[in-house]
């Protein structure tokens, strides 16, 4: 068998905007509804969500009929965990609280076999598609996306050193976290900070990576597409449920 291709990694070699929604209900079934809409990819979020390994493999499985990409986000830069999402088959992996180039360096060894990283291997795991995939050790960082979240004012004086490491395919912005950083906590779009966030972009576009951010309105998400933005999410399926049912269940109180 072949190692199948990262539609997303491809997409932001080729300068390809990708547009995506945050999976963080935790649900296989959910995770199934949402990959039918046509996004191109879709964060399966393990930082801020009850989802553990065997809940994301049940929704990578309920995705896989689907040409949407999923990316697991990781709760840490943290080798173990990485070594266990890669071995159940994701290719594309965002990394939170990325802050310095040598953060950055690990994340990426931690994708690696060696000599190159320190991935360990295992020769029957999803990944390997049970051992069927031919020299699946010799090239599996091919098709293997590594977005690290800059989410601090350290991260952002460090974008170019960042973006300097070979093997990281995207830098993407954190704005809650990066407004918090800055004494701006709960804020998404405070006036002293979306300088900052445009800046950022613009930074790592010219620095040679895919500039990413979760937009919190459809009016920010336009503006960082147009500054350059490459993966740019747009939503997520619990605000989605939420302010649906919020608005329904307020015109039948009325």
């Amino acid at each position: 068998m072949d190692n199948p291709k990262n539609n997303l990694k491809r997409a932001l070699a080729a300068g390809r905007p990708q547009i995506g929604l945050w999976a963080s209900l935790s649900s296989n079934y959910t995770a199934e509804v949402i990959a039918g809409a046509g996004f191109d990819w879709l964060v399966i979020d393990t930082e801020h969500s009850p989802a553990d390994l065997e809940n994301v493999l049940g929704q990578l499985q309920a995705m896989a009929r689907y040409p949407t990409t999923p990316i697991v986000r990781v709760p840490w830069n943290d080798m173990v965990t990485i070594k266990r999402y890669l071995d159940i088959g994701i290719q594309s992996l965002l990394i939170p609280q990325v802050n310095t180039a040598e953060e950055a360096r690990n994340a990426v060894a931690y994708t690696r076999y060696p000599p190159a990283g320190v991935r360990g291997i295992a020769a029957a795991t999803r990944g390997t598609m049970f051992g069927r995939i031919r020299n699946y050790f010799r090239i599996a960082h091919e098709e293997i996306c590594v977005i690290v979240q800059a989410e601090t004012q350290e991260s952002l004086d460090n974008i170019e050193a960042i973006a300097a490491i070979d093997g990281i395919d995207c830098i993407f912005i954190g704005p809650g976290d990066l407004h918090a950083s800055l004494g701006f906590t709960g804020e998404r779009s405070h006036k002293d900070v979306m300088p900052l966030i445009d800046d950022a972009i613009r930074r790592i576009a010219k620095a040679g990576k895919a500039p990413g951010i979760l937009a919190d309105t459809e009016e920010n998400a336009r503006r960082w597409l147009e500054l350059g933005a490459l993966v740019v999410g747009v939503g997520s399926d619990v605000g989605l449920l939420a302010r649906a049912a919020d608005a329904l269940a307020a015109r039948f109180r009325t």
